[in-house]
């Protein structure tokens, strides 16, 4: 599926409001404040307040100094300021803190509002780009925003009040905090450095380079060609990769001249990520492509057929370069790899990796792959990591289904029209599927499709989904479902959550779980039943090859970035055979003996490495937290309990996990479903 543009609340924190003074060289020396100063301002507030809120003090105070720079003031102006402002009392605390909650909605609300609007013209396939797109799109409404705070001391009022917690000590505090205590903390989050707003800026401009190029990435698969100098595939076909191809791929386990179409496609994959790709076959319907011989061919006439130019890992360079610079303003999370797990995900990097390593060794994996190698009645080729066998669908010709798809959808608007029909189905009431679908917007997209989230109340949340002009098809519309997944959540965990700074899920992974549960679901809202005894066992093993697959691919994209931090001054040469290298790497050690074959690339071919860095740790683990949540309501209310699941807000991912299944991440209950399935499909 298209990767997911979610915005959730206040994270990422480094990226979306960290913000500093351009004189700021490095946060780990830009306190100002003296010792002494410090001690004496600590002293009075406790003398002022108690010893039963020295501990609070000490932390609001300390850090408060910590991001306290010359241009902020002496040391006199420091003591009077935080004198002058620490909350000492109950009720005007919370004064306070409901008062911070309105303003912050109302900003962080309306910059989303401004940014999602500004890229309308490169997500929504509505009339033709112009250059000043990119620029529009590529603007931050949020970029000086800090800057704004740490100056009228909006910034310094909230540290100071609302001190930020670590992870471990979120964990240790988390049995006895409240929920107002859990939004307190949350606040918390918001300061933790100051980032410079042109540098911020560049991030900006380099994620927008790289989202760009990889939503403009289409190859014209009707215009492949095989060694017969024969099409395979329907002329006006155009694929956006990898996610467009991957999915024709998948579909092509039944139908005729599968394995050929499966080949052909994968070819182009390797193309792609070894960079010999001809330039000019990209999003070009005018050539012919051959991607065995790599000859191009124009007017049966073979053309000029050099090779992108490494662009692929260009991009990706020009976010680790940006990243760079918002590095040494975060002294507490000083790489991109611990303030994506540690602070955004929250959960350490090493437990992610020990997790997939655990699953993706399992001795379950061959027992799996023999069934699948049995049912294909061949030797496995590495793309069948995307065997879609058991799925429900699988038996189902894609054709039908687009066919089903198109008498159903004649357009956006219909899609639109039946979201009420839709959450109707799975339960909900017809009040709350209404109200849900009113606070959703249907958008035709130019790429394959995302959701993107609201964050304030009365406003909606968007699903962009690719509407071709000769109709839907069944990938668009699985897709979609999913995207309406993340949508459900974003409308629940904004509207019903009871403290804004508590709006959103814990991580990404939370969010793509529900996607992955409302995607399931896909045959059934269209009215396709399937009474298959063996259909729940069916799924188990689909969701446990896909945790396979996708471990193998986030492990790659993981390596690829403790690579880049080893190399700094990489090219972008280099990094492409690094990256080539690390997918070799995982491939030998966790899929070679599986597969028969060794120092396959395939696993580097995912668009989100390039534009989205480390998201994909989030796929897998959504996939073990849908599972878990599918295992724990599968005889309940599904409406009832997905609103209370997606209404707890955005503790810790532990706590979270503990309200929604009673028990913390884990892989063993997938492991044991899958057992149980290997028994069933051997008799």
């Amino acid at each position: 599926m298209k990767k997911i543009i979610v915005v959730l609340l206040f994270i990422p924190l480094a990226l979306l409001i960290t913000q500093c003074h351009r004189n700021v060289k490095t946060q780990k020396n830009m306190s100002s404040v003296t010792q002494t100063t410090l001690d004496s301002t600590i002293n009075q507030l406790v003398a002022k307040f108690g010893a039963t809120q020295k501990e609070k003090i000490t932390k609001g105070v300390t850090q408060t100094a910590a991001l306290w720079i010359k241009t902020d003031g002496k040391d006199a102006d420091f003591k009077k300021f935080c004198l002058e402002n620490y909350y000492g009392d109950d009720k005007k605390l919370d004064q306070l803190f409901e008062r911070m909650e309105t303003n912050l909605e109302i900003l962080y609300g309306n910059f989303n509002r401004i940014s999602l609007d500004l890229k309308r013209p490169l997500h929504i396939d509505k009339g033709e780009m112009i250059p000043v797109d990119d620029i529009f799109g590529a603007y931050d409404p949020t970029a000086h925003m800090n800057d704004d705070f740490f100056a009228n001391k909006i910034a310094f009022v909230t540290i100071l009040n609302f001190p930020f917690y670590t992870l471990q000590e979120k964990i240790d505090l988390s049995p006895k905090w409240s929920r107002k205590q859990w939004a307190f903390a949350r606040l918390g989050d918001l300061y933790t450095s100051r980032v410079p707003s042109e540098v911020l800026q560049k991030y900006a401009d380099a994620y927008t380079a790289a989202d760009n190029y990889i939503s403009a990435y289409n190859i014209y698969v009707g215009n492949l060609l095989n060694d017969k100098n024969e099409t395979l595939f329907p002329k006006d076909l155009k694929l956006i990769t990898h996610w467009g191809l991957r999915d024709e791929l998948k579909s092509h386990y039944v139908g005729e001249n599968g394995l050929e179409k499966q080949k052909m496609i994968y070819q182009v994959m390797l193309r792609i990520i070894n960079q010999d790709i001809p330039d000019s076959v990209i999003n070009n319907p005018k050539v012919k492509w051959n991607p065995f011989s790599n000859k191009v061919t124009k007017n049966n006439k073979d053309i000029d057929n050099s090779p992108e130019p490494n662009t692929r890992y260009e991009k990706m360079l020009g976010i680790y370069n940006a990243l760079q610079g918002i590095d040494k303003y975060n002294p507490q999370y000083p790489t991109y790899i611990q303030r994506k797990f540690e602070q955004e995900m929250e959960i350490p990097q090493a437990e992610v990796e020990k997790m997939f390593i655990e699953f993706i060794t399992k001795p379950e994996i061959k027992q799996v792959a023999q069934l699948i190698q049995s049912r294909l009645k061949r030797k496995l080729e590495p793309f069948d990591i995307w065997y879609d066998g058991f799925k429900p669908r699988s038996t189902i010709s894609e054709d039908d289904l687009t066919a089903k798809v198109r008498a159903k959808y004649k357009n956006v608007d219909d899609f639109q029209n039946d979201l009420v029909n839709i959450l109707i189905k799975l339960q909900f009431t017809k009040e709350k599927a209404e109200f849900i679908s009113s606070k959703v917007s249907v958008d035709p997209a130019r790429g394959s499709g995302h959701a993107w989230g609201t964050q304030m109340k009365g406003d909606k949340s968007h699903l962009r989904t690719k509407f071709p002009s000769d109709g839907w098809n069944y990938k668009g519309y699985n897709i979609a479902c999913h995207e309406f997944g993340h949508n459900v959540e974003q409308t629940l965990s904004m509207y019903d959550v009871d403290y804004y700074s508590l709006a959103g899920v814990p991580n990404t992974g939370f969010t793509e779980a529900l996607a992955f549960v409302f995607q399931k679901r896909d045959l059934d809202l269209l009215g396709i039943k399937n009474d298959d005894p063996l259909k729940e066992y069916n799924q188990t093993l689909d969701n446990f090859w896909s945790c396979y697959e996708i471990m193998g691919v986030s492990l790659v994209d993981m390596n690829t970035w403790k690579w880049l931090y080893a190399h700094p001054k990489a090219t972008k040469s280099e990094l492409k055979a690094a990256v080539i290298s690390n997918a070799k790497e995982v491939w030998n050690k966790y899929y070679a003996d599986v597969f028969g074959v060794k120092d396959c690339e395939i696993l580097a071919v995912y668009s989100h490495m390039i534009d989205d860095p480390l998201y994909l740790s989030a796929y897998p683990v959504g996939q073990l937290i849908q599972f878990q949540i599918e295992r724990y309501i599968k005889d309940k209310n599904f409406a009832n309990e997905i609103m209370r699941i997606y209404t707890f807000g955005r503790p810790i991912p532990e706590v979270w996990m503990k309200h929604a299944v009673g028990a913390d991440i884990s892989i063993d209950p997938m492991i044991k479903a899958t057992d149980e399935a290997l028994q069933k499909a051997a008799k």
